[in-house]
């Protein structure tokens, strides 16, 4: 059976996939990623590079990787056959917070990330991910990559400086694209959603599932019954 990468350290990720019993391993690669440029661009260019680059990692059998249903298996890995299969299919993802046409990206500490809700608060914006996906046999040549890009707009209520406290407190904020985790507390900061919620979370099935279907079937990545 043909089998799916997700080339991300994303807890958040796996956690999606896992929920639809997609089977898949895990690699960790480490990309050099764009910043400039339109948002769109950005996060499309982003996801092909962890794509590719993952592509590698698992072909050449490095670093530590996990499969399964839900679990965490520490080192079991089809990664080191020293090819990947014809059908193996290599998913990247990136995903970021776009407001006035600018990506907001993660905060470094909390004064950044106060700067982030302070700006989305009363205000609508849109979760970006761009989704990459390369079957094996044919990455070699460039070909074989089905990408898009997935959009959500969230509004924010109008916060006040308590409520911006208090969750910047709970440290969620951490290693969040716009300073925000929707699946958290950051539900809370919501008023309006307009799209699909994965998205916002970190992997847009939908757009996954139009881009692979048979994850969605049998066949590669097979959900579990």
């Amino acid at each position: 059976m043909a089998g799916l990468v997700l080339a991300s350290a994303s807890p958040r990720r796996r956690e999606l996939l896992a929920a639809l019993g997609i089977e898949f391993e895990v690699v960790v690669p480490r990309v050099v990623e764009l910043r400039e440029g339109e948002p769109d661009r950005i996060v499309l260019e982003n996801a092909r590079r962890k794509a590719r680059a993952g592509l590698e990692l698992w072909t050449a059998g490095r670093g530590r990787a996990t499969h399964g249903v839900g679990r965490e298996a520490a080192g079991s890995s089809a990664a080191g056959s020293g090819t990947a299969r014809p059908s193996t299919l290599v998913l990247g993802v990136d995903t970021d917070v776009a407001l006035d046409g600018r990506l907001l990206g993660k905060a470094d500490d909390e004064a950044g990330a106060r700067a982030r809700l302070e700006a989305l608060s009363g205000r609508t914006h849109e979760v970006l991910s761009g989704v990459c996906v390369i079957e094996g046999a044919e990455a070699g040549a460039g070909g074989g990559e089905r990408t898009g890009v997935a959009r959500t707009r969230v509004g924010f209520r109008r916060l006040d400086e308590r409520e911006i406290g208090g969750y910047l407190a709970s440290g969620e904020w951490r290693d969040r694209a716009g300073a925000y985790a929707i699946q958290g507390l950051g539900s809370t900061l919501v008023d309006t959603l307009q799209g699909d919620l994965s998205n916002v979370i970190g992997l847009p099935i939908a757009l996954l599932l139009q881009l692979s279907p048979n994850l969605g079937a049998s066949g590669s990545g097979a959900r579990k019954p």
